[in-house]
């Protein structure tokens, strides 16, 4: 290898592992902003007004996002749009990233059930792609990097490396010129996702913030838990297909209602806030509500907690069609630990082991991806779980949906720029 090119690929790795550590910084960043804007909404402004301040302050939220959205245009775009630009262009756009972080903190702040990887991944695929741009003399490598981003960012923001490497390199680029051979773009990915990883818990570490979710320690299973695993799969993968339906339903309905960027997240916000008053535990995205959970649910009682479960199954399929755009992954996996509680209670069977395999047959039959599904679950269950939880996710990926759900999917991946 001549000096040239050892040179270039010296920059090419380090400019990788710079990436990773500037999506991981992001992620943080908008974490601890998602944070500080709870905490003054929700415990700072709450206070002072009674048990329905939901109502209002979601209606003003729905006000303000569909403001947003008349003026700036619809952002952030969703995971599988980003995704989908990136591997088909090798970058993504990055002239509009100041309203498009605006855009992903809006509706987290104001209590949407929406995750945040959404909002988090466009921008940093935008960011990486301007790093990229001014580092072109490098090589054709650098067109990676936005890909990269991505990938560092769905570990970072999830704290599953493995749930990122295999979101990036089960991708096929069919961008015209150079691509990095498979082996070379694990090498990439790997720089990447340590780089975001390091960032992120070196920021954590000092100054705080970042995601509040448990991670669940696997016992012992016995008679009593074989003898409800297809049971509790049964219920996790029904809120699976629940979720697909109100998806595709909520989509239709907010095609009728045509092009209204305002009343529809008004609309949204109203049925938010009288959800989150009937069960508070509807809204926000998730992660930081399930410690509350964990630490409440032996009182709770079975029904309130497989209503919460499957509210918020329905209520993020709202939100994310309604305006108030996101992620699902982080308010899903909420559900299914809910309705995991819920079931435990009701069975008598332990509690991390329906949990697992209900969060897992309701993810799967999200993301109709079985493996991805553990992958992504590895943030919070035990990796001593992954078999039945594999089962799960592979069963609840199986339940077959609705024909006109399927193709209300179709309809959506086909007016997907990057389909």
């Amino acid at each position: 290898m001549d000096r040239t090119r050892l040179v270039n690929r010296t920059a090419f790795i380090v400019s990788v592992i710079f990436t990773g550590a500037l999506a991981g910084a992001f992620v943080w960043l908008v974490l601890f902003l998602m944070e500080v804007g709870l905490t003054v909404i929700w415990d700072g402004l709450a206070s002072w007004f009674g048990e329905f301040y939901p109502i209002p302050m979601c209606i003003a939220g729905g006000i303000v996002i569909g403001l947003f959205a008349k003026r700036y245009g619809d952002y952030p775009e969703d995971l599988r749009t980003v995704m989908a630009k990136v591997k088909r262009d090798g970058r993504y756009e990055y002239d509009k990233l100041g309203r498009m972080s605006v855009a992903a903190l809006l509706p987290l702040v104001f209590g949407g059930s929406i995750g945040p990887e959404a909002g988090l991944t466009g921008v940093i695929a935008g960011l990486c792609s301007w790093v990229g741009d001014r580092m072109k003399r490098f090589g054709a490598d650098f067109r990676e990097l936005s890909e990269a981003g991505v990938t560092a960012t769905l570990s970072a923001l999830f704290t599953a490396p493995l749930y990122g490497f295999a979101a990036g390199i089960s991708g096929r680029s069919d961008t015209e010129g150079p691509v990095l051979p498979r082996w070379a773009k694990a090498v990439v990915y790997v720089c990447a996702i340590a780089g975001a990883l390091a960032s992120l818990l070196l920021l954590n570490h000092f100054i705080g913030g970042g995601m509040a979710l448990p991670h669940y320690e696997w016992e012992a299973v016995g008679t009593d838990e074989l003898i409800w695993t297809i049971p509790l799969i049964a219920v996790g993968a029904l809120a699976g297909w629940l979720f697909c339906v109100s998806d595709a339903s909520l989509s239709r309905i907010s095609d009728r209602m045509g092009d209204r960027p305002v009343l529809k997240p008004v609309v949204a916000g109203a049925l938010l806030g009288l959800s989150g008053v009937a069960l508070p535990l509807t809204m926000f995205s998730g992660e930081a509500q399930i410690p509350e959970l964990d630490a409440t649910w032996a009182g709770m009682g079975a029904v309130i907690l497989l209503a919460v479960g499957f509210v918020k199954v329905v209520v993020t399929a709202m939100c994310v069609n309604m305006g108030w755009r996101g992620g699902h992954f982080f308010p899903i996996i909420f559900a299914g630990i809910s309705i995991g509680y819920g079931m435990s209670v009701l069975t008598g069977v332990d509690p991390v082991f329906s949990l697992c395999v209900v969060t897992a047959a309701l993810v799967g039959g999200v993301m109709r991806k079985p493996v991805m599904a553990v992958l992504l679950l590895f943030l919070c269950f035990p990796v001593l779980a992954a078999a039945p939880m594999l089962v799960a996710a592979f069963l609840g990926s199986r339940v077959p949906l609705p024909g006109w759900v399927s193709a209300t999917e179709d309809r959506k991946e086909g007016d997907d720029p990057g389909s």
